[in-house]
């Protein structure tokens, strides 16, 4: 079995969690590729966010950081040592990791919520015990559901217990696995909220996987795009969005119009490869001469997503003003900014 330990290289200039040329495949009646050639970097005390289409490989991923699965070549390492697999450990995962899954498989439904985190906690001292449950409990802001039956929870109330019994006896890193998918949306943001609080005061170590743009942008530090079981793009969410790499990147964050050479020349863009146009960098002004015509409009609030053709082209487009470019409105289209892409 190779050693764990770590050499002065490895443990020098590297990221908390690093992976060199993972990849892992499953077979079955075919070889399914989950990830292929992953190499990449996590650090410590940010909010690192993977994120891709359904099958891009996410959850494969965070399984294999958390040491679930193993990879059939390359390696990831935490601190420098390399992460056991599990045939190598008889309680697969990192121990200075915990990892909330999607469904609350782990937690014992018919026990209430105090007993659900507490549990996690050994018996050896129990003011200790007490009192790190009663800290974690009202971090998540559950104090007052720990009398309740995991069964009579919301799917939001369930996802906080999870949270709260992974983080009571203080991982360095939490892993989660689409961990807002079952929260209303109204008290998404906050359970956001109090996530990058814990991460701030505490100096946790947070990775989620995600296929919620919106999502990603806002909560995180730094962004893992998956294309399909290989790495598309890897940066900070601001720059990623601002000026992606690549078409995949662009239509995933920002619902981008990608347009080639001929496309883009109809918008007054001269470009010899493709270019993305976000939806927020066209603007429309009314003109009853005007080639192009608002096709579709979908009211989404305090804006309207409107969809813009003359023919030839169709592009979207977000409006700030709902109401004031009805279906069948002749419209000019002006680009403000917009991202040339690689061949």
């Amino acid at each position: 079995m190779e050693c764990l330990v770590p050499n002065d290289t490895q443990r020098e200039g590297l990221p908390l969690i690093h992976g060199a040329n993972v990849s892992r495949f499953f077979n079955g009646k075919e070889v399914i590729v989950a990830v292929q050639g992953l190499s990449f970097g996590i650090h410590e005390g940010r909010i690192t966010a993977i994120i891709g289409e359904s099958g891009s490989g996410k959850s494969t991923m965070l399984k294999l950081i958390y040491g679930l699965l193993e990879p059939d070549h390359g390696e990831i390492r935490y601190r420098g040592w390399r992460v056991p697999n599990p045939r190598e450990k008889l309680i697969p995962g990192h121990d200075a990791m915990r990892m909330v899954s999607q469904g609350f498989d782990d937690l014992n439904t018919y026990a209430n919520v105090w007993d659900n985190v507490a549990s996690q906690l050994p018996n050896t001292d129990l003011e200790a015990k007490f009192s790190n449950t009663e800290r974690v409990l009202d971090r998540l802001r559950i104090a007052h559901l720990k009398k309740q039956r995991i069964a009579d929870l919301s799917g939001g109330e369930k996802q906080r217990v999870a949270i709260a019994r992974a983080l009571v006896n203080e991982p360095e890193v939490l892993l989660m696995d689409e961990p807002f998918n079952q929260v209303d949306a109204a008290f998404r943001e906050t359970l956001q909220a109090d996530i990058r609080t814990i991460v701030a005061d505490t100096g946790l170590t947070v990775v989620l996987v995600s296929h919620d743009p919106a999502e990603v942008l806002s909560m995180s530090d730094e962004l893992i795009v998956l294309r399909s079981g290989q790495l598309a793009a890897m940066g900070k969410p601001a720059w990623l969005y601002n000026h992606p790499p690549n078409a995949y990147t662009a239509r995933l964050l920002a619902k981008s119009n990608i347009l080639n050479a001929e496309e883009a020349l109809l918008l007054g863009l001269e470009s010899t490869t493709e270019v993305a146009v976000h939806p927020e960098w066209i603007a429309l002004h009314e003109h009853p001469g005007a080639a192009f015509e608002v096709l579709a409009v979908r009211f989404k609030g305090f804006y309207e997503e409107l969809s813009v053709g003359n023919g030839s082209l169709q592009v979207n487009v977000i409006s700030s003003n709902p109401g004031r470019y009805p279906v069948g409105s002749k419209v000019n289209v002006s680009v403000s900014t917009y991202q040339t892409l690689p061949d």
